[in-house]
């Protein structure tokens, strides 16, 4: 079983990352072989919804996307970790996010498998600065449309409101803990 964290954060050893980087612990604990993609290391360019795709299924820009997309067509279970941005997912993870139009093409309208995985799911861990939980709301909508795409079951998520400064995660190890069960409960 193979289970990929996508990380979102531009800080490599943020939050987020320590999160996420927990709930592969979890994940590889139960059995499962995990890797970690840390999107902002890769140079991926937005969408130009320039149509390329549309007869087959492949997107014509040649940047790091592509090798995302074999991790996205071979992975059993997906983690996905971003921290809040105005109310959304960082733009890194955003434009791998819409680079993934021509996988909604391949599925919508060439009615093509983009995987032949079965049973995929997928987690969403998030933190915010902010107090108020309803900043994860068009975050998570994000995701769950990028899932859906996919053809993964949204399983669970994460949601730490007032997680801000670096480091602070530490200061709770309950939800270390969580993220920790959230990739075990992958694999199960």
């Amino acid at each position: 079983m193979k289970v990929l964290g996508i990380a979102g954060s531009p800080r490599q050893e943020g939050n987020t990352c320590a999160l996420l980087q927990e709930a592969l612990k979890g994940a590889a604990e139960a059995g499962a072989d995990t890797e970690l993609l840390f999107i902002p290391g890769l140079k991926i360019n937005p969408c130009r919804e320039c149509g390329g795709c549309d007869n087959t299924g492949k997107c014509v820009v040649d940047d790091g996307m592509q090798a995302v997309y074999p991790k996205l067509r071979d992975a059993d279970h997906f983690i996905v970790a971003s921290p809040i941005f105005f109310g959304g997912v960082t733009a890194n993870l955003k434009a791998m996010i819409d680079r993934c139009q021509c996988l909604w093409v391949r599925k919508y309208i060439l009615k093509q498998a983009f995987s032949a995985k079965t049973n995929r799911r997928g987690v969403f861990i998030s933190v915010c600065g902010g107090k108020k939980t309803d900043f994860f709301q068009a975050a998570s909508l994000t995701i769950k449309a990028f899932f859906i795409t996919l053809d993964i079951t949204y399983d669970a998520d994460l949601f730490l409101p007032g997680i801000d400064s670096k480091g602070a995660i530490t200061k709770y190890p309950s939800a270390i803990r969580d993220a920790f069960k959230l990739g075990s409960g992958l694999c199960g």
